[in-house]
């Protein structure tokens, strides 16, 4: 990582074990502050959504990791790049509407 980078992940349970903790304490790893319950605010779930369904929408499903491994990989290479810049732009949005839901699920 680089110097200025700060790790987000999204209070899943294992993200939040005393292991994991003390690496990214020993580790000096700044962490963002991250509401619980808020999925909606993280941009890497829609991008896995985005993948997740292309891969069910494939002829031939992956049969093995591997086959997944590769499938993700070709998905990701052929992902337009618009779709992640109209997540990225939907973040004002997707933030307003967690505040106004205090944190739970929103529509997004």
């Amino acid at each position: 990582m680089g110097t200025d980078a700060i790790f987000m992940d999204d209070n899943a349970h294992p993200h939040r074990g005393r292991l994991v903790r003390s690496y990214l304490e020993s580790e000096t790893i700044p962490q963002m502050p991250w509401p619980a319950r808020s999925p909606d605010l993280n941009p890497i779930e829609n991008v896995w959504d985005m993948l997740g369904r292309r891969i069910a929408g494939r002829n031939v499903p992956p049969g093995t990791l591997h086959e997944l491994q590769q499938a993700l990989l070709q998905e990701w290479a052929l992902l337009p790049q618009q779709a992640i810049n109209d997540t990225i732009a939907s973040m004002p949005r997707r933030c307003q509407a967690c505040i106004s839901a205090r944190g739970y699920h929103t529509r997004y």
